[in-house]
């Protein structure tokens, strides 16, 4: 803001420029990135959005269209290490860096901030944000001789990427804090830390809180991310309180910290789940259940997930994880419970069953508060563009 002769405040003009946008598949672009495209858009800046072309492409490349933005596919491999694949996708980011030359470029998820960092090395005039969304599999355990490999790689890779950057942005502090004693991020980097992707109120707002204790939980089908740890603590639950129900909602997944198609068939089978499958919109389940549940350790970025589930106005069970504490402050809007502990989740989940329903609706109530002050999605992208000055 600048002042006029008489005092008024006066916005100062936004220089236009060329942006381009690097993220890991196209749905994420619709789904996480959506609002900020359109934000700069309105801007106008020239957006080009580049991610890997998912089954949802062609709807994507119509909603960017819309928007006048064009959408580039980028073949980009999701994680493991194949040399061949990695230089293809290193090769595709270079060549898409040269066409559309932007003077700003934001690339999120581990391959694109990687591969567009080093990219930059030879264009210093373009300006880095790469935006740490989460660590994920090859940072929650160095478990085991592939994980471990996996980790040193990574580690060196993010070090030689981020020293190109102009701001190093997170979703949380622990990310941040992890880089800089891990020496990531040198000791005069710039990094600034955001309340997440933000969620978009407008698509999930309150629904009434039903009365029936009905558990849900949405996430990627891995170890890392609770699966096991959340059945096990329904066994436990059910003991006491055979009516619970425990919903599950997610796609198995190609990591090989996936759950087996034979371990879920179990669980159904046995009554300790119910499996809903890969949803397209969560919005009716969210509004079917009584409480939330991510028993992550995944080093999480912000759980997306938990954040549409706070603006449906539910109490939160998490675990004290980095990312997943963010969202609950203990006793107020949910419960933070220790990571893989079965019995520590379960404890947490006989206290909600076991909770008067005024105390439940006053931690539902905390909940959607906190989204509004925090994790709105127009709020987290001011953040954004204070940023990246765009």
């Amino acid at each position: 803001m600048t002042e006029t002769a008489g005092g008024a405040a006066q916005a100062l003009p936004v220089v236009r420029r060329r942006v381009l946008v690097i993220g890991g598949t196209a749905r994420s672009l619709s789904n996480f990135r959506g609002p900020l495209l359109k934000l700069l858009g309105e801007r106008g800046h020239r957006i080009v959005a580049a991610a890997h072309p998912d089954a949802s492409a062609e709807g994507v490349r119509r909603e960017l269209a819309a928007l006048s933005i064009p959408f580039e596919p980028l073949a980009i491999g999701r994680g493991g290490l194949d040399p061949l694949e990695d230089w293809r996708t290193a090769r595709a980011i270079r060549a898409l860096i040269a066409r559309h030359a932007p003077e700003v470029l934001i690339a999120y998820t581990a391959k694109p901030v990687i591969y567009a960092g080093l990219a930059v090395r030879d264009q210093p005039g373009v300006r880095f944000h790469p935006m740490i969304t989460g660590l994920g599999y090859a940072f929650s355990e160095a478990r085991g001789a592939k994980r471990s490999l996996l980790h040193a790689l990574l580690t060196r890779l993010y070090r030689r990427a981020l020293a190109n950057a102009h701001t190093t942005i997170f979703q949380n502090p622990d990310d941040q804090a992890l880089f800089r004693e891990c020496g990531l991020l040198s000791p005069t980097a710039r990094s600034a830390v955001v309340d997440g992707s933000g969620v978009d109120v407008d698509l999930f707002p309150p629904r009434p809180l039903p009365r029936e204790p009905v558990f849900l939980m949405l996430a990627r089908l891995m170890v890392e991310k609770g699966v096991r740890v959340y059945v096990e603590a329904a066994r436990l639950v059910h003991e006491r309180y055979p009516q619970a129900r425990f919903q599950l909602a997610g796609a198995l997944d190609p990591n090989p910290s996936s759950v087996r198609p034979e371990e879920l068939a179990a669980w159904q089978a046995a009554g300790d789940i119910e499996y809903l499958g890969k949803l397209e919109s969560v919005q009716a389940a969210l509004a079917g259940c009584r409480c939330y549940v991510l028993p992550s350790w995944y080093r999480e970025g912000i759980p997306r997930s938990v954040l549409e589930a706070m603006a449906t106005g539910r109490p939160i069970i998490t675990t004290d994880s980095p990312g997943c504490r963010e969202t609950v402050e203990p006793g107020i809007n949910g419960w933070r419970v220790e990571p893989r502990s079965a019995r520590a989740l379960a404890d947490a989940m006989l206290a909600l069953i076991e909770a008067d329903d005024t105390a439940v609706a006053a931690m539902a109530r905390a909940s959607l508060e906190q989204v509004e002050r925090r994790y709105d999605v127009r709020r987290v992208n001011r953040q954004l563009l204070e940023i990246t000055q765009l």
